[in-house]
């Protein structure tokens, strides 16, 4: 490409070689109108069937498409890192690669961005998913997460998003945390905007995602709940932790000596022994948290890192200056 892209459409495919035509026509007849210099990141996800092979075949006709591929199956949200990774453009977009998401909702979050909003993310207002395998967990899913981590977005789970590269690229994604990236990224305060997009029910290949990942979705939203409370703040988050260990175990060692003092019976040891076990576990926590204090004083990543991703400097957008990462 000679001319650097405005916008990036990111497409993770796993298994989806009836789709990947489709799609690629989808994205060029909803974005070529709105004259944008723009590009296609199609990331095949290891997939078994023809699916690489087709994307390399579109690549080879259009030159706005790369292709990233991953060597075996590693999951939605190492794709959708991986594409981000390689993104060229200031505005990216990500979306599924099964044609649920619909291409000509981009004009919608092109706006919103130019509003001012840092991250975009659709709400599938119209789910056309089975009721009790996917709506409903969706549903209790959304309103746990945005309880716990203080976003309250509708619909985490929609892929259809848009994003600031200087705001996504910084965040680190990992395990099923794509779902997340409104949390992950509310440690810097970016400005964040929901719209409605249509959504359509699938009409070629498998669904690749079942209530199994529910599991996965509850150890991830953990992390995030600690990492956006507790990031520069690790020896206060494991004292909490070590407060109830500590309590009950002083309480167990006090009562001990009072029977030890005021009986013939002698220490009852099964409650020493656990009131010991618990002062020391509550010790351990605390040791944990200092560890943790350390690691953030002079590790990598620190919450200042990202309190300068929705920097901006005033002035005429050639002289803006880019947010630079933390230095490695």
């Amino acid at each position: 490409m000679n001319t650097k892209p405005e916008l990036s459409v990111i497409v993770p495919f796993f298994n989806e070689e009836a789709n990947i035509e489709r799609m690629h026509a989808a994205i060029v007849d909803a974005v070529e109108p709105l004259g944008e210099a723009f590009e296609m990141v199609f990331v095949d996800d290891g997939s078994h069937d023809h699916t690489l092979e087709r994307a390399v075949d579109i690549a080879r006709r259009d030159n706005r498409v790369r292709v990233v591929k991953f060597r075996r199956n590693y999951g939605q949200t190492p794709a959708m890192a991986a594409g981000i990774q390689q993104a060229c453009g200031r505005i990216l977009i990500t979306m599924d690669g099964d044609l649920q998401n619909d291409p000509s909702d981009i004009a919608n979050f092109l706006g919103k961005i130019d509003e001012g909003y840092d991250i975009v993310v659709g709400w599938r207002f119209d789910r056309q998913d089975k009721l009790f395998s996917r709506k409903i967990p969706s549903k209790i899913a959304n309103w746990l997460i945005g309880k716990v981590t203080g976003v309250p977005i509708r619909d985490n789970g929609c892929s259809l998003k848009a994003y600031r590269a200087s705001l996504i690229k910084e965040i680190p994604l990992y395990s099923e945390m794509h779902r997340f990236i409104p949390a992950m990224a509310s440690i810097a305060g970016p400005r964040i905007a929901e719209i409605k997009v249509r959504h359509h029910a699938r009409r070629f290949g498998k669904s690749k995602y079942g209530i199994s990942r529910v599991y996965k979705v509850l150890l991830d939203l953990m992390v995030i709940k600690t990492v956006a409370s507790f990031t520069s703040r690790p020896l206060l988050w494991f004292s909490i932790l070590a407060t109830p260990f500590a309590l009950i175990g002083a309480a167990a060692i006090a009562y001990s000596m009072w029977q030890l003092g005021m009986t013939a019976d002698g220490i009852p040891l099964p409650i020493a022994g656990s009131g010991v076990l618990l002062l020391m576990s509550g010790f351990m926590l605390v040791c944990g948290g200092i560890f943790g204090e350390l690691i953030y004083r002079f590790g990598d990543v620190r919450d200042l890192d990202f309190s300068r991703l929705t920097a901006t400097i005033s002035g005429p957008p050639e002289r803006q200056l880019a947010p630079q990462g933390p230095a490695r």
